[in-house]
């Protein structure tokens, strides 16, 4: 910062010290020329941070014109210092010993509060020697919300967040140098041990959780969503669990393993993990007798996708008297067809809205349903065509038949220079093109006296162009209107979403684990973080905030926890920093008021 002045550089110094409480962020000035022409220096305080591995900026606070700051600055020290102003001269300023992140597990530590997440892992974890399971557990799962790190990574979070336990004491990682920074491995044998008590205890706890949001919310488990995915290694996993399958991750030369997760009214209650290689419809049953044992569930309307239906499967639910609602696959269906034939566009229903999770909130695209006949008493088909659907799919086609186009195009220029004659090469590279870019949905082909061509199959392409948009539905549900039924399928990409966030958002793949139980632990821990997670997103929603719970996270960073003190006084800690998203956050969650955890004498810090 420029110095023209004396009294400028007491306003510089004077920025520096209170910069240096809040750490991390240090002043910027900036010249603006008012309508006068006159032109001023104005005081931003600037954050630097971390997005998709590169390093931006984000402004923290205007503090007005560069002059008159010197005003302001001895009430900007008194209260980061949480002094209040008196007369008899200015307070020393206050030696920073520390400044850490505390917004985001402040509020991580309610939520788990609200959830009675405290009360169930003392009761089924127990007590360890020294740090309750419990607590460890806390910063395990506050970790995978926060800032999702392996267990070698969990030391890094630790040294620039302030994690504590119950009692205020701070979790601090005990480092060792062997030609780069680890984290010790004694202190790894107490995060592992957590992790083997969590998954013995994994039953229990997901029953407790799930009566807990029972009563905090008053559903009825009516409606039960489930769906599948596929996490991978990086390395060869649990023998005899770990295994090739097909992937979700686009990973097929990684071994994975297979989780399915049950959602009832928004909320995941339980999940389960299989060997990589499980089928996806070779799981209801397993998974509908857990709900019946563990959750003591009565009649269930079961909502699946795609992959869930077979005649076994319909079979089961209906027997156990459970009802069903899951979607049909467009392709490889002998029915379909005449289901779709059977549309009369007379008869569409408008629904509310589009039925993926994107969409918008203005304007948002048109979605039409109506009930067409089956012919089965039993059966009930519903067609559902989406305007957003169609365009996504749409564009998705005419770029692959170009794409195929481009190297069919190839291939012929080759064929006819005579670089490629032999009909079988011939036929291998076609092939590959086909396959790849599904070529076989648009294009027809034939080789005749060494002469390639291709042309678009009015057969299959005119079938492609009648199933885009389309979603087609099926449910045992006799009192069920067309409306609700989409809404019910709708309910079904919550499911979708919270795999990506139980995938993306924290980092649930790779699985660098080696032992079973170990792998479902880690997979324990992340669905325990997106509960956290979905409970801090309805909490913002019934407040009014709209920010989702991702960018909440990133706005609560801005709050942090000062460890200070003044000359001739003991240690304090006080609050400092946070931007006006996270005062607005804290406030709705009711937290406005918070202190600054206070540990006991003599017990600052924990392993």
């Amino acid at each position: 910062m420029r110095q023209n002045s004396p009294r400028i550089a007491e306003i510089s110094l004077d920025l520096q010290r209170f910069v240096v409480i809040i750490v991390s962020m240090y002043p910027r000035t900036v010249k603006i020329r008012s309508t006068s022409g006159a032109v001023h220096e104005y005081v931003r305080v600037v954050e630097a941070f971390r997005q998709d591995g590169k390093v931006k900026q984000r402004v923290v606070a205007d503090l007005g014109r560069k002059d008159r700051l010197i005003e302001i600055l001895p009430k900007l020290r008194r209260l980061l210092a949480g002094e209040s102003p008196g007369e008899d001269g200015e307070p020393s300023d206050p030696l920073v010993s520390d400044a850490s992140n505390w917004g985001p597990v402040l509020v991580v530590q309610a939520l788990f509060d609200q959830l009675g997440f405290w009360a169930i892992l003392d009761q089924d974890l127990g007590r360890a020697k020294g740090v309750p399971f419990a607590d460890r557990a806390f910063v395990l799962v506050a970790n995978r919300l926060i800032r999702p790190a392996s267990e070698h990574g969990l030391a890094g979070w630790l040294e620039t967040d302030f994690v504590c336990d119950r009692k205020g004491r701070r979790f601090v990682p005990h480092w060792h140098q062997r030609r780069r920074v680890r984290v010790h491995p004694r202190q790894l044998d107490a995060w592992y041990r957590t992790l083997d008590q969590l998954i013995e205890a994994k039953d229990r706890i997901e029953v407790a959780l799930y009566h807990r949001l029972r009563d905090l919310f008053s559903f009825k488990p009516e409606l039960v969503l489930y769906d599948i995915t596929s996490t991978y290694f990086e390395g060869a996993g649990p023998h005899d669990f770990a295994k090739h399958g097909s992937s979700r991750d686009g990973k097929p030369q990684n071994v994975q393993v297979i989780v399915g997760v049950v959602m009832v009214a928004g909320w995941p209650i339980a999940h389960h993990v299989w060997e990589g290689n499980r089928l996806d419809h070779s799981t209801v049953q397993e998974v509908l007798t857990d709900l019946r044992k563990r959750f003591e569930f009565g009649r269930v309307v079961f909502v699946g996708d795609r992959g869930m239906v077979t005649d076994a499967n319909i079979e089961s639910i209906t027997k156990d008297h459970h009802g069903f609602l899951v979607g049909i696959k467009r392709r490889r269906n002998a029915d379909l067809d005449a289901w779709l034939d059977a549309v009369d566009d007379a008869k569409w229903i408008d629904g509310p809205g589009g039925i993926t999770t994107r969409e918008r909130k203005t304007n948002p695209p048109r979605t039409r349903a109506q009930e067409v006949p089956t012919g089965n008493p039993d059966l009930r088909v519903i067609v559902i065509d989406s305007d957003e659907r169609r365009g996504s799919e749409q564009a998705k086609r005419e770029q692959a038949m170009e794409r195929a186009r481009q190297k069919l195009e190839k291939i012929k220029a080759r064929v006819a220079s005579g670089d490629l004659k032999r009909p079988e090469k011939i036929g291998a590279a076609v092939e590959r093109v086909m396959q790849r870019y599904h070529g076989y949905r648009y294009f027809d082909w034939k080789l005749t006296d060494g002469v390639l061509e291709y042309t678009e199959s009015q057969t299959h392409l005119g079938r492609e162009k009648k199933i885009e948009g389309k979603y087609v539905i099926a449910t045992s549900e006799q009192g069920l209107s067309v409306l609700d039924a989409v809404a019910m399928y709708k309910e079904l990409t919550e499911v979708e979403s919270g795999f990506r966030q139980l995938k993306d958002v924290m980092a649930m793949r790779p699985i660098y684990h080696q032992v079973e139980p170990r792998v479902k632990a880690h997979i324990f821990v992340a669905a325990l973080a997106l509960l956290v997670q979905r409970l801090l997103g309805r909490r913002l929603q019934e407040a009014g905030v709209d920010l989702s719970p991702a960018r909440a996270m990133e706005a609560l960073s801005t709050v942090r926890l000062v460890t200070f003190h003044l000359e001739g006084q003991p240690q304090r800690r006080g609050l400092a920093g946070g931007c006006p998203d996270a005062r607005l956050i804290l406030k709705a969650l009711k937290l406005g008021d918070q202190r600054p955890p206070a540990p006991p004498e003599g017990e600052e810090t924990v392993m």
